[in-house]
């Protein structure tokens, strides 16, 4: 069987199950996620094993530490993938809610009903939590899901696709309503992008080549973000103490991820204010500050930002910092460079942060706080599938009510229009 074949049997076998899935009542559902959190657990010898081999390949290839890092395995690590089925399993269930349900002047009762997308295929690199993860939200919201991790993990995923087997069968439920890709051959995520009687929505998890390849590719549509190019504006109205606090953890609680801060934006008028201790703590952290001109007359050690700044997300400890004179200028710099991801206003002016979260084109818009909230967890979601930064069907951090969507329902007794 080669691999276009292959991935046709896995579509079909999954649009099977998504038809049993879609009406798997809440119980069962959590009935199947508290099983593999235990089949997890009694499996840890196995996946230890099929862990250190996939270290060991990364180790001969050439893996960095920090890839390393994410594709290890450890107890620590499988006790959070076991605590992250357990918490999905209590949050509530999305499919079947009616809202809005109102009687219009005909009698008849109109609402809105959530119901999951169908299949949702999902492209992730490195981390074997992230199978368990995408498991258990798509089961919860009634999805099979098809998963195609990086070839550097394939032991280790499937490893953990046997735990979800067996929960899913110790339940009766589908074993297709999950399918890990056993392939690492390069074309089958070429064919899954390409599948839509298959597939209804492609997750890329990843970096920039693979989500522009997917974009760019795809004939399925996507849920993503590219960027993580988020700001801090200090408003000429910030608190100053809040301002330090807030931009200092925007940036230094971690480099690495989407949610970190890139571009510091100040009001001139409150910038000599803040930037004299911003600067210390942050040489102190070591983070490299790059800044406009302006800025550079106030810390005249720093390098100059050049365009390019502006529009990168560096992933690293580096930051940009410019000075605007008035928030219409920050928003401004905001929607021309940022990403849409996530952007925040320090201020004490109620008029200005409500403009703010209005004229701010992103997925989440931020008051007083760091950008680093912007996550399924910390907005309540229990856990995400990923952040997108589309206008449309979801947008910001995506949970289980963002991997349904919503159809109308009508409910009469007799009526008919006249």
């Amino acid at each position: 069987m080669n691999v276009q074949e292959y991935m046709i049997e896995l579509g079909e076998n999954a649009r099977d199950a998504a038809r049993l899935v879609a009406k798997a009542d809440t119980n069962l559902k959590n009935q199947a996620l508290l099983a593999m959190a235990d089949a997890i657990d009694s499996s840890r010898p196995e996946l230890h094993a099929a862990n250190a081999l996939d270290l060991d390949g990364g180790r001969k290839n050439g893996l960095d530490s920090a890839m390393l890092d994410r594709l290890e395995l450890t107890d620590a690590r499988i006790d959070t993938m076991i605590e992250g089925l357990r918490q999905v399993a209590t949050l509530a269930d999305p499919v079947g809610a009616i809202n809005d349900l109102k009687y219009l002047p005909s009698g008849i009762q109109v609402g809105k009903m959530r119901v999951p997308l169908g299949v949702i295929g999902i492209i992730y690199e490195s981390r074997p939590n992230v199978t368990v993860e995408a498991a258990s939200l798509c089961l919860k919201s009634g999805n099979a899901t098809i998963l195609r991790g990086g070839s550097e993990a394939i032991h280790s995923n499937q490893a953990v696709a046997n735990c979800i087997k067996a929960g899913l069968k110790s339940a009766g439920l589908p074993e297709h309503a999950v399918q890990v890709v056993e392939t690492t051959d390069r074309e089958a995520v070429g064919q899954m992008i390409t599948m839509p009687e298959y597939i209804d929505v492609i997750v890329p998890r990843g970096g920039k080549g693979l989500i522009e390849r997917v974009s760019r590719d795809a004939k399925v549509p996507v849920i993503k973000h590219l960027d993580g190019i988020c700001h801090v504006y200090i408003d000429d109205q910030a608190d100053a103490g809040k301002a330090v606090n807030i931009a200092l953890n925007a940036k230094t609680h971690r480099y690495g991820t989407c949610n970190t801060m890139e571009t510091l934006l100040v009001n001139s008028s409150i910038a000599e204010e803040v930037l004299s201790e911003l600067s210390e703590r942050y040489q102190a952290a070591g983070v490299e500050l790059r800044g406009c001109e302006r800025t550079r007359k106030l810390l005249p050690h720093i390098k100059l930002a050049t365009e390019e700044d502006w529009s990168t997300e560096y992933l690293a400890p580096v930051l940009s910092i410019k000075l605007v004179d008035n928030m219409d200028e920050a928003i401004l710099h905001i929607n021309r460079y940022g990403s849409h991801h996530t952007d925040s206003i320090v201020t004490e002016n109620y008029t200005k942060s409500r403009a703010f979260l209005r004229e701010v084109d992103s997925s989440s818009v931020m008051v007083n706080a760091s950008t680093r909230f912007a996550d399924g967890f910390e907005y309540g979601l229990g856990a995400e599938i990923g952040i997108s930064t589309d206008k449309i069907h979801a947008r910001g951090p995506v949970g289980l009510n963002g991997l349904t969507s919503e159809k109308y329902v009508v409910l009469g007794d007799g009526h008919i229009r006249q």
